[in-house]
């Protein structure tokens, strides 16, 4: 049976689907907080890092396959931005079972105030005792899921299209 090499832009379409699936998750989330107004948690926050760093990385992977450099570099750099949807998923299984009162979340979590002042001469105090919702309630729940538990589900797959993109690209 032949064998066949991978080609250096194997994981191309890898890449790119994991990019895009990275930036429509943080966009949905971002799309929430200034459109739908649901202010977000601090884990809530916590939850987007690993996007923020992720999609950067996720382009490079993109790029490293179109210049057809070698094929190491696209593999490694898509199992880190798996790496990174993994860690992001193990936050939002940590807030989801906040929310379901598993476990205690963080003493960060507390809130004082729903929204900032609509007084503009008052803003700047309001902005050193404003603090986000509590992380104990959800804001949204869609089909029983909060936004947390959705999160668990497309940082898991997005991860499995990270490391099979890297399985498939070496």
């Amino acid at each position: 049976m032949p064998t066949t090499t991978p080609s250096p832009r194997a994981g191309l379409g890898y890449g790119l689907l994991l990019t895009i699936g990275m930036i429509v998750v943080i966009g949905s989330a971002l799309g929430f907080q200034y459109i739908g107004g649901y202010i977000p948690c601090a884990l809530c926050l916590e939850q987007r890092q690993p996007y923020y760093y992720g999609i950067p990385v996720a382009i490079i992977a993109v790029l490293t396959a179109v210049a057809g450099l070698p094929s190491w570099i696209t593999r490694g750099l898509l199992i880190i931005a798996g790496l990174m949807m993994l860690v992001g998923g193990g936050i939002g299984v940590y807030h989801a079972g906040v929310e379901w009162h598993f476990w205690e979340g963080p003493t960060t979590c507390s809130t004082s105030a729903s929204s900032v002042t609509q007084n503009a001469g008052d803003l700047l105090g309001q902005l050193n005792t404003i603090k986000g919702p509590s992380c104990t309630e959800a804001a949204l729940r869609i089909l029983g899921l909060s936004m947390a538990g959705w999160n668990v589900i497309a940082s898991v797959i997005l991860a499995a299209i990270a490391f099979v993109g890297a399985k498939k690209a070496g």
